[in-house]
C-alpha cells in the first residue's frame, strides 16, 4: 500500500466533505501549466509603456473571459492601446507560446482515473474556442475526456464570466443527467474560479499557483498545492488503486 493511499484513508476518515457525483474542471493553472506563459506575454505587452504586469494584477484578471480581461488591464494599466489592438497581439503571441504548454503534476492521472471509474467530467474553461485548440494542441486525446467542454470566452449561454456562477452551472446544465450544483465538485486555481463554483453552489477544490496570495485562496472548501494531493475517496469518488 502506497503511502498515498494510506495518508488518504486518513483523511478521509477524518475530514468529512459533501458526497459528490460529477467533477467540473477549470483548464489554465490547473491541468494546463499555462499561468506563466501568460504572465510573460502580459508583461511583454505592458513593458514598452513603462508598466509592470505583476501578481496583484494577475489574480484579478485569473478565470476572466478574454473581453473582461482586455477592459480591466488597459483601464488599470492606463495602457495606450485599443481592446482590438490588445486581442491581436496576444493571440499573435499565444499561436507561438500556448502549444508548449504541458499538462500539471497529478492532472492526467486524476482525470484518467475518474474516467475509468464513469465518473461524468466536464470542463470549463474562460478560453475562447480558437485559444482553447492553440492550448491544447499537444493534448487532443486527453481533452477529448470531457464532456460536456465548455469554452466560455465563445460560449453563448455563458452571459457572465467568472467570478459569476454562469461558468459552472453551464456545464452542470449539460450533463445528460442534469445533476443539481450541489452534487457536483468544481476544481480552481484562481479566486475568481473559486467564486464562480461556489455561486453555483458547488464545493470546490482549490489549487492555487505557488506565487498566489495565500490570503486570497480562502474561499474554497479545500486548498491543496498540487493535484497529486487530492484524495478522492473524501467526496466519497472512487479511490485510487493501491
Amino acid at each position: 500500500v502506497s503511502v498515498i493511499s494510506c495518508w488518504c484513508e486518513i483523511m478521509a476518515s477524518t475530514r468529512r466533505f459533501k458526497p459528490v457525483t460529477h467533477v467540473i474542471f477549470d483548464m489554465d493553472g490547473l491541468l494546463l501549466d499555462t499561468e506563466d506563459i501568460y504572465t510573460r506575454v502580459f508583461q511583454e505587452l505592458v513593458a514598452p509603456y513603462g508598466k509592470t504586469f505583476d501578481w496583484s494584477i494577475k489574480a484579478k484578471m485569473m478565470g476572466m473571459k478574454p473581453e473582461q480581461g482586455a477592459t480591466y488591464l488597459i483601464e488599470k494599466l492606463e495602457l495606450p492601446m485599443t481592446e482590438e489592438y490588445y486581442h491581436e497581439w496576444t493571440a499573435n503571441r499565444y499561436a507561438e507560446l500556448m502549444p508548449t504548454a504541458e499538462l500539471l503534476p497529478g492532472a492526467e492521472k486524476l482525470v484518467r482515473h475518474l474516467h475509468k471509474h464513469k465518473v461524468p467530467i466536464g470542463l470549463s474553461t474562460g478560453s475562447d474556442v480558437e485559444k482553447f485548440n492553440t492550448k491544447t494542441t499537444n493534448h487532443r486525446e486527453f481533452f477529448k475526456l470531457f464532456d460536456p467542454l465548455v469554452t466560455c470566452g465563445s460560449d453563448p449561454e455563458v452571459k457572465h464570466g467568472k467570478p459569476h456562477a454562469d461558468a459552472f452551472l453551464v456545464p452542470a446544465r449539460r450533463f445528460p443527467d442534469r445533476p443539481d450544483p450541489s452534487q457536483c465538485l468544481a476544481f480552481e486555481d484562481s479566486p475568481n474560479g473559486v467564486d464562480s463554483a461556489v455561486n453555483a453552489g458547488m464545493q470546490v477544490v482549490m489549487v492555487p499557483h505557488p506565487s498566489l496570495d495565500r490570503s486570497l485562496c480562502k474561499g474554497g472548501t479545500l486548498v491543496i498545492n498540487s493535484l497529486e494531493e487530492f484524495c478522492p475517496e473524501e467526496f466519497r469518488l472512487p479511490a485510487y488503486e493501491s
